[in-house]
């Protein structure tokens, strides 16, 4: 897939969980199979990754036809407790490429992260 970047082995400094998350920012009507490509996960583990979040209030979506539009919370706090204080909003800030940089998804439709 073209801008997406090669798969990777060992450890790294965001987790699936921040990815998923920050490609939904650049994108809120992402389908799970590109989100899934982007991310070199599976579709199936974005589904699980969408549900943690969506459980615990991260996110919500709202079905429009056979598109599903995501909802971000920016304002809800990490989980971690040495993350105590900084929110969804924050970690967007550094994961989120700025608008220049932005390499398009397929069929994508650009909206703010919140």
């Amino acid at each position: 897939m073209d801008g997406v970047p090669e798969s990777h082995t060992g450890w790294t400094f965001v987790t699936n969980h921040a990815r998923v998350l920050a490609v939904i920012a650049d994108n809120r009507s992402a389908r799970i199979r590109d989100i899934a490509a982007h991310c070199r996960l599976t579709e199936r583990a974005v589904q699980k990754i969408i549900s943690d979040l969506e459980q615990d209030g991260y996110l919500s979506h709202v079905r429009e036809g056979r598109t599903n539009t995501y909802r971000i919370e920016p304002g809800k706090v990490l989980r971690h407790p040495a993350e105590a204080g900084l929110t969804v909003a924050s970690l967007l800030s550094l994961l989120v490429q700025d608008e220049a940089d932005r390499s398009p998804l397929p069929d994508s439709r650009r909206h703010s992260p919140a």
